[in-house]
């Protein structure tokens, strides 16, 4: 890594270290870890303007004052694996909270980590995914970023039973793994294996290439375009031309459903870096931007003419993403409504 790119990371730091500084997450993020799943269920004329959403057009104000006032699925995001660039994920994750995201459900509740290293046990993230579906009835979703988007496929492939036949679940407050291999499913309160659990939505941007070379992703060599059954929509980004990913015009290879999974694979432009596209937290400073993610929906041309010359370099990228991230933001939030409805109308219909 040249100097240039070093004093450039550096002023990174600074820049988002300015913002968020604190290194364990808001007292409520503890508080919600440990509610009743349903706990999270909103007011009834909350609860009406949810299941009234459109999963597929969902606004800044639907945002602001529906989905951040209910259920909110936790979101993982997990980083790459050159120091400092965890910094980079973490301009992500304030992003994410500009747009309206609560920061509580993207910081790790127990270290209060904006994100996650791919050099983690790909069976720790998974014992959080059980734990997480578990307490909040709500599914997560992965985010991963070169490395950090093999770990995130990895951990789909731990989820499918892929590297063991069983795994246990991880409590992030105490940073322990659990004696046990099952959850309560928060709808049916039936015991269930870690195994055979999903995510809602999963996606990469730039894994692969270099990141091959280190040992803990050689299992991931034949296994990291093939996406398995335990998430419901993967999308799948590449740059035109990245060097880090090894990824040129007609050389990538595109992700595939080994089965009922949603995949979609995503091309950037050629002028998107590898290492700084996560670096999107000033996008959602200025308003013709972020109007313009707000209102972008997937497929078809874009066209970003008009947009400032640096959020050209993010933008298609950001957009994207946040958009899934609504989209599953609602549909989780709206099927753990309609489980609490379903649940108090059983209680409350008369005997027979």
């Amino acid at each position: 890594m040249t100097k240039s790119t070093w004093a450039v990371l550096l002023a990174i730091a600074v820049a988002v270290g300015s913002v968020g500084c604190a290194t364990q997450p808001p007292a409520s993020a503890r508080a919600e870890a440990n509610a009743d799943p349903f706990a999270s269920v909103p007011p009834a004329a909350v609860r009406d303007r949810l299941l009234a959403l459109d999963p597929d057009h969902i606004s800044g104000r639907d945002v602001r004052e529906t989905l951040a006032k209910g259920p909110t699925p936790r979101i993982m995001l997990l980083h790459g694996g050159i120091f400092p660039v965890y910094l980079l994920m973490k301009s992500f994750g304030i992003f994410l909270t500009r747009m309206g995201y609560p920061e509580s459900r993207i910081r790790d509740p127990g270290s209060g980590d904006w994100s996650y290293s791919p050099y983690d046990d790909s069976a720790l993230l998974v014992g959080i995914v059980a734990w997480e579906y578990e307490h909040a009835g709500l599914r997560p979703m992965l985010i991963g970023h070169s490395q950090g988007g093999m770990q995130a496929i990895k951990v789909l492939h731990e989820l499918a039973g892929d590297f063991a036949p069983s795994l246990r679940v991880f409590d992030p407050l105490t940073g322990q793994f659990e004696e046990r291999t099952t959850i309560v499913d928060p709808y049916t309160h039936r015991e269930r294996p870690v195994v055979g659990l999903s995510v809602a939505y999963a996606s990469v941007v730039g894994a692969g290439g270099l990141a091959f070379l280190m040992p803990n992703q050689w299992s991931m060599a034949d296994r990291l375009t093939t996406i398995p059954d335990t998430v419901d929509e993967f999308t799948g980004f590449s740059i035109d031309f990245d060097l880090v990913a090894m990824d040129y015009p007609g050389s990538t290879e595109d992700y595939r459903p080994n089965g009922t999974a949603e995949v979609r694979n995503v091309e950037l432009p050629s002028n998107y870096n590898h290492v700084f596209l996560p670096d999107v937290a000033p996008l959602a400073l200025e308003p013709e931007v972020r109007d313009w993610i707000d209102a972008y929906v997937p497929g078809g041309k874009h066209d970003t003419s008009s947009l400032p010359a640096e959020a050209r370099q993010h933008i298609l990228w950001a957009a994207d993403v946040w958009y899934s991230i609504k989209r599953h933001w609602c549909l989780e939030a709206q099927h753990l409504v309609r489980a609490w409805l379903a649940t108090r109308t059983a209680t409350e219909s008369p005997a027979r």
